[in-house]
């Protein structure tokens, strides 16, 4: 199991966090998994409000990303799904991505939660989306990381006194 292992976090004080869902659209019964653990996940941290963008796929993430990070928003989550196929272009679309969002994260100082299943088969993917019977819920996952950096970076952020 992937998910063994995953720090417990813990985090208070982000009510009133601008935080952004973009999510792409392939691979629907997954991405309705992880949609769905990721804004209940903003809403019990109580952020009511929180921005939800659809794109075509994952590689459209990060363009859409820096775009956020342009206006202001204090955590983004990028959630996709990838499943190998007979080509390449399962690694060229992951290491796109990934180097894409950790730029957009990396420049702007804004986290960027990655949750991009990067899967063999559809079933690995399925049990991580969230869904009945799945093992994992990385939409909520990806959520606390995402608000648990935008809380630390609080803390680095104010000046010394």
């Amino acid at each position: 199991m992937s998910g063994k292992g995953a720090p417990e976090l813990t985090v208070t004080n982000c009510s009133d966090l601008r935080v952004a869902v973009i999510a792409a659209q392939w691979h629907q019964q997954v991405m309705d998994g992880l949609v769905d653990g990721a804004l209940r996940a903003v809403r019990e941290y109580g952020i009511d409000e929180p921005t939800l963008l659809r794109v075509a796929g994952s590689f459209e993430l990060p363009v859409v990303a820096k775009a956020l990070a342009r206006r202001g928003y204090d955590a983004i989550v990028a959630l996709g799904v990838v499943i190998r196929g007979d080509t390449p272009h399962f690694d060229y679309v992951c290491q796109g991505v990934a180097a894409g969002l950790t730029q957009v994260s990396i420049e702007s100082g804004v986290p960027v939660g990655f949750g991009v299943l990067t899967c063999d088969t559809e079933m690995q993917a399925l049990d991580r989306a969230g869904l009945p019977g799945s093992s994992e819920d990385k939409g909520r996952e990806v959520v606390t990381a995402a608000i648990a950096t935008a809380t630390t970076l609080r803390l680095v952020s104010e000046p010394w006194r």
